[in-house]
């Protein structure tokens, strides 16, 4: 059977057609058989790389476990850490009694355990206190053997050994007692308490096997031998410290007599050339007498001056409370809001100020009130109890110096004289000028040099 002409173009299409669909299959599945491959080569080495985890569950719960150890471990070492450091702080406290160099503080502040009023009565009461000592040895109550002995069957023997023991333990408390008597000092007497207590629960625990035993009692009057030892001490300085301040006062009061007799000499000066201006200018005339009637009306202005001086001077020494109370600070030797309220009679108060910015103090003081009073003392007195918690010497009250801002101590001074005036900003010139010239002079650190050279944040 032909085909017509259409027909076989018709199948020569058909047959075109096939051949491209074959073409395109045949490249779609050649891509994907090599995708096939690139992926089945990846996941050969995905199970290479993680050959070694078989099971994930199981390496999962192995991660548990270790975990869970090494919190475990942690813990233990927390806690040995723990136990350790309580067992540091404790050997710290023990090395303290016998270590000078450790700070006071860590021992705490000492509360006085007497209050005498004289260093005699401190010295009285210690010598009591021995006495009581010798008698509590002498009678067998201070240090004694609790236990009956017996040597080779003889209680004559074993009475005789325990009193040789009983010696023993004695002095070497004793000796431990007086060498920390001889030593101490304000900045040691708890630490040497410590040290006479350690050593009485030292000697009474080595001599448990013995039954020698130092009782509390003769403990008692070893530390308080030991705590008279130092306020005897203490009293003495304190009373030194008053002879000092009395003497002060004594050369003030000199110094404000000189001051007086300076005045009175000024006055006397200016009298006598006055009474003589004016006898020359009865005999003078004309150009002359106008130029001595000049000069007699200063020198009668300067009279007054020194009258009025003299007479200042004269109350001054008559009114033992009249004087000045003084607000002063010092930067560059005490630092900032650090002032000194203090109190002199003084004709000039300010000398008072230009001694204590003498040589020993690095730089001047700055004056920021000099405030008269009639009764000076009640004001300074008032001052220093308002401000008392704020004192820098928490022992010695006759150290002036507060932490305190001015305006505080304006606020108050104002209250009791609202004319006072304050200079509120110190110059402190000499210390300013200081600190450019150090600043100038300064090199960077090397760790300054080492913190530039890092970026503040990352």
């Amino acid at each position: 059977m032909e085909l017509t002409e259409q027909q076989q173009v018709y199948g020569a299409v058909l047959l075109g057609i096939t051949l491209v669909g074959l073409i395109l299959a045949l490249t779609a599945l050649t891509k994907l058989r090599k995708t096939l491959s690139d992926k089945s080569y990846a996941l050969d080495e995905v199970e290479k790389r993680f050959e070694s985890v078989t099971d994930i569950e199981a390496e999962v719960e192995a991660c548990r476990v270790t975990k869970d150890r090494l919190l475990k471990d942690i813990e233990g070492v927390r806690q040995s850490y723990k136990e350790k450091r309580s067992l540091l702080q404790k050997l710290i406290r023990e090395v303290a009694i016998y270590d000078e160099r450790i700070e006071s503080a860590e021992l705490g502040f000492y509360e006085p355990h007497f209050d005498f009023d004289t260093p005699d009565e401190y010295k009285e009461e210690r010598r009591r206190v021995r006495e009581i000592q010798k008698e509590l040895l002498s009678n067998g109550q201070g240090i004694y053997c609790t236990a009956e002995w017996t040597v080779e069957g003889s209680r004559t023997k074993g009475r005789a050994l325990a009193r040789k023991a009983v010696k023993i333990a004695a002095r070497a408390f004793n000796n431990e007692c007086d060498s920390s008597i001889s030593s101490v000092s304000w900045n040691n007497i708890l630490r040497m308490e410590e040290r006479i207590k350690k050593a009485f629960e030292s000697i009474n625990k080595l001599n448990d096997t013995n039954s020698v035993v130092i009782t509390q009692q003769y403990l008692d009057l070893k530390l308080n031998e030991l705590r008279l030892a130092h306020e005897f001490a203490e009293k003495k300085q304190a009373v030194k410290e008053e002879q000092a301040e009395i003497r002060r006062q004594m050369r003030e009061e000199a110094k404000l007599d000189q001051e007086r007799e300076k005045a009175l000499k000024e006055e006397e000066r200016f009298a006598k050339l006055l009474a003589k201006a004016k006898e020359q200018a009865n005999r003078a005339a004309g150009e002359k007498l106008a130029q001595l009637n000049e000069q007699i009306a200063l020198l009668d202005e300067e009279l007054r001056a020194a009258h009025a001086q003299s007479e200042r001077a004269l109350s001054m020494a008559q009114q033992t409370k009249s004087g000045h109370v003084y607000v002063i600070s010092n930067i560059g030797s005490f630092g900032e809001n650090v002032y000194k309220i203090g109190m002199t009679r003084r004709l000039e108060p300010l000398d008072r100020v230009k001694e204590l910015g003498d040589a020993s103090v690095p730089f001047v003081f700055d004056v920021h009130a000099m405030i008269y009073s009639d009764d000076a003392p009640a004001l300074e007195s008032l001052l220093h109890r308002s401000f008392d918690h704020k004192r820098l010497n928490l022992v010695n009250n006759r150290k002036e110096f507060f932490s305190v801002t001015l305006n505080e101590i304006r606020e108050e001074v104002l209250r009791v004289s609202p004319d006072a005036e304050f200079v509120v900003t110190a110059e402190a010139r000499d210390f300013r000028e200081s600190n450019s010239i150090r600043e100038q002079r300064r090199e960077p650190s090397q760790v300054e040099q080492v913190l530039d050279a890092l970026p503040a944040e990352i």
